[in-house]
């Protein structure tokens, strides 16, 4: 992948990370090797990776490559997505309106909470008896 043509771009969500190339094409999306649709299986996790592409009306127009590592399909999804969204801002900085009036561009930077302990869980105590 050494056109110029290749934007790359780094998306984050939870303990997911994942790298983002988008090259001018047909609209074709590769998930680790995979097909995006194959990979992600979930349709509603799919319509999250396509966000940034719907709100700038880049549907189609470019072929996605991307690794995804870390976390569950959840968390996957939303870094692929802030990754798309990233990259889109190179091709064009006039999609940065549409990216970020969408919330597409902001790192959602809420973690799971560590175990305390004396604790069960991060916040859950024994239960308390009087006697």
């Amino acid at each position: 992948m050494a056109d110029e043509n290749v934007y790359y771009a780094t998306g984050r969500r939870k303990t997911s990370a994942a790298r983002v190339f988008l090259k001018p094409g047909s609209g074709k999306v590769t998930i680790n090797k995979r097909d995006g649709e194959e990979y992600i299986g979930n349709p509603a996790n799919h319509q999250i990776v396509m966000q940034p592409f719907v709100a700038t009306g880049t549907k189609g127009q470019f072929d996605a490559y991307i690794t995804v590592t870390g976390g569950g399909l959840g968390g996957q999804s939303g870094a692929i997505r802030h990754g798309i969204a990233r990259a889109l801002l190179l091709v064009d900085d006039g999609h940065r309106d549409p990216l970020k009036k969408a919330g597409y561009l902001t790192r959602d930077d809420r973690m799971v909470e560590r175990k305390k302990y004396g604790k069960h869980k991060a916040r859950r105590s024994s239960q308390f008896s009087k006697r």
